[in-house]
């Protein structure tokens, strides 16, 4: 039974609602803080971390909303009083709850930076209270951040936001490390609003939840003694904005994408910033971006991701320990409350004047290079499909494979990580092409030595081992998208092409309209797979439980093929059909609208626009 927590049934309307909000968020934590108030103790799982670090990460991170809810006039004396007298304590070294000396890439360097934002917005209530001895005590500890290294990604601005903070109150602050800092992260900027999260990493949630949300804070904060900076932010804001509204549903999802999902409502901290920046265009008015935000935390707040007690668990749309990184805490989650940042705006500021407006009119096809996707939207049920090329650079986090290199990410089918390693069901392996040795042991993409995009088409090619090559195109759309591969291999492969994972319910209907077509329909939509050229059949795969992000339960079409040492054509049409579209139709008819034409050889694409008007792909 799922137990109802008062803010599912929160309006969010208001600046008083969010407030509220607020309010229905922290108020069950509050028997959680240790007895010096200096550490947030939730339990249930580990960290990479030590549990007293997750714990002071835990205390930390309610500050990304208790910090915008002070500054903006809100009531919250007793958890004010609690905050003021943990900082105390765990910046005592004599204290038995003190936070410690920090070590290089230290997790508590990441927790200062709710603490530098707090000396810039509300010192009035975290410094000027302290005496003499805590002022010293709090200086000394955050400090430290400025005499240890931080991972050279979004982290570089943890040291700026701190610095920030020093600045606010007088004390001595490290300008040449914010310097230092500001312009290695321009090194990350990729244009058109885009970062990558580090020189060759990846662009993600980190992008706005991070770089840009920082950005901007410092762009509220800085403007008058940095102009030029100051102006660059504001552009490249104004610039990604027209392509990250894309990844949002007209229900108030987004799209799944990438790591650290458990900071769930955090994806619409980036409008927070916007908004508190007084940014604006033309499409995304005060009122638009207001609507962005307050849909986006409706949707989740009626999301199962609360404990019994209303607390908030590690996972997704729903607890979920098998999609975690290795450093989500039980406390980590309360990252999301960067998206109260709005607190901090007056009642009569235009973002809380504004009207809610819906999402405005938005392309069918969104092409953004920068993040290698292809971002189509459903006009008639809101629902976004976001098309990936893959990328040239992988990582060590967890399920990077899963994460970053599938062929298409989904708001209404989410994604699935693998639970181990042992055949398909283990594999969950949905909008992927998964191939083994003939012996149960599925690899997947995990990184590319080539790829490109035009317009709906996307390229990659990729090698699972080193004497299997593997070219894949994919030409997107929605509901339907066709997926090319061209398998050069010098060993004997099964090959399985999942469709998109649908949550497995008792009122779906199964569909098979011949040994290589297969779909699934239920209330919440359809997903269907169809083999045009190379596979020898279709089957159904009932993944692991708790591997899809959205859903626990899930079935997956998939097409089947053995594949001797040789080249290989391997060729299906795949449908995402969420429920209220009516786009549907058959294969035949997908491959027309889309420009394919299957020869004896192989296929050909052909199309206006874009770099790419006619290929002919053949085995």
């Amino acid at each position: 039974m799922v137990i109802k927590q008062p803010v599912s049934e929160n309006a969010l309307r208001t600046k008083e609602d969010l407030q509220e909000a607020f309010k229905q968020l922290t108020d069950p934590l509050k028997e959680l803080y240790s007895k010096g108030k200096a550490r947030l103790e939730i339990r249930g799982a580990g960290a990479g971390h030590t549990e007293s670090i997750a714990d002071m990460e835990g205390f930390s991170r309610i500050l990304w909303g208790l910090v915008p809810h002070l500054a903006g006039g809100g009531e919250a004396e007793e958890l004010e009083e609690l905050y003021r007298r943990g900082i105390i304590n765990g910046t005592n070294p004599a204290h038995e709850e003190y936070w410690g000396e920090v070590g290089d890439y230290d997790q508590r360097l990441v927790e200062m930076a709710a603490m530098g934002l707090a000396l810039c917005l509300i010192p009035e209530k975290i410094w000027n209270p302290l005496d003499a001895g805590q002022r010293r005590n709090l200086y000394n500890w955050l400090n430290q951040i400025n005499v240890h290294p931080c991972h050279d990604c979004n982290w570089l601005f943890f040291q700026v936001m701190v610095n920030l903070g020093f600045r606010r109150i007088g004390e001595p602050y490290d300008a040449e490390q914010v310097e230092r800092n500001l312009q290695r992260i321009d090194e990350f900027y990729l244009g058109n609003g885009w970062y990558s999260d580090g020189v060759g990493g990846h662009s993600d949630y980190y992008v706005p939840f991070a770089i840009h949300f920082y950005s901007l804070i410092y762009l509220r904060l800085m403007e008058a003694e940095d102009p030029q900076r100051c102006s660059n932010y504001k552009e490249r804001a104004l610039l990604f904005a027209e392509d990250f509204v894309n990844w949002f549903d007209t229900d108030g999802s987004a799209l799944p994408y990438g790591r650290s999902l458990t900071y769930r409502f955090a994806q619409s901290a980036f409008w927070s910033a916007f908004a508190y920046a007084g940014l604006s265009s033309d499409t995304l008015t005060p009122g638009v971006v207001k609507g962005l935000i307050l849909r986006n935390l409706r949707w989740w707040f009626k999301q199962p991701i609360f404990d019994r007690s209303g607390v908030l668990t590690v996972g997704y749309a729903y607890p979920n320990l098998v999609m975690a990184e290795n450093y989500n805490a039980p406390g980590s989650p309360y990252w999301a409350l960067k998206t109260f940042l709005v607190l901090t705006l007056e009642e009569d500021s235009s973002f809380w004047t504004a009207i809610e407006e819906d999402m405005p009119l938005r392309p069918a096809l969104s092409v953004q290079s920068e993040p290698h996707l292809v971002v189509c939207r459903d006009k008639e049920s809101g629902h976004v499909a976001a098309f990936n090329s893959g990328h040239l650079t992988s990582n060590a986090h967890t399920h990077t494979p899963a994460k970053y290199e599938k062929f298409v990410y989904s708001t209404q089918f989410g994604f699935s990580v693998p639970r181990a390693e042992w055949g398909l069901e283990q594999a969950a392996a949905d909008c992927m092409l998964a191939l083994s040795e003939r012996d149960q042991l599925f690899r997947v993409r995990r990184q590319n030595e080539e790829t490109w995009i035009s317009g709906n088409v996307l390229y990659a090619k990729w090698r699972p081992w080193s004497d299997v090559q593997v070219q894949t195109w994919i030409v997107a759309g929605l509901p339907w998208h066709v997926r090319i591969h061209r398998i050069d291999a010098k060993r004997p492969l099964t090959a399985a092409e999942g469709g998109y994972s649908i949550e497995s319910r008792q009122d779906q209907h199964i569909e098979k309209t011949s040994d290589l077509g297969l779909s699934v329909k239920n209330a919440l939509g359809r997903s269907g797979i169809y083999g045009l050229k190379g596979y020898a059949k279709a089957d159904l795969i009932y993944p692991n439980v708790n591997t899809n992000v959205l859903y626990p339960r899930t079935v997956m079409p998939t097409l089947l093929a053995d594949l001797e040492p040789g080249s290989h054509l391997l060729i299906s049409a795949i449908c995402g059909e969420a429920a209220g579209s009516s786009a549907a139709c058959s294969p035949e008819e997908a491959l027309n609208e889309l420009g394919i034409a299957l020869t004896e050889e192989g296929v050909s694409i052909s199309r206006e626009g874009g770099t790419v008007n006619h290929l002919t792909i053949r085995c």
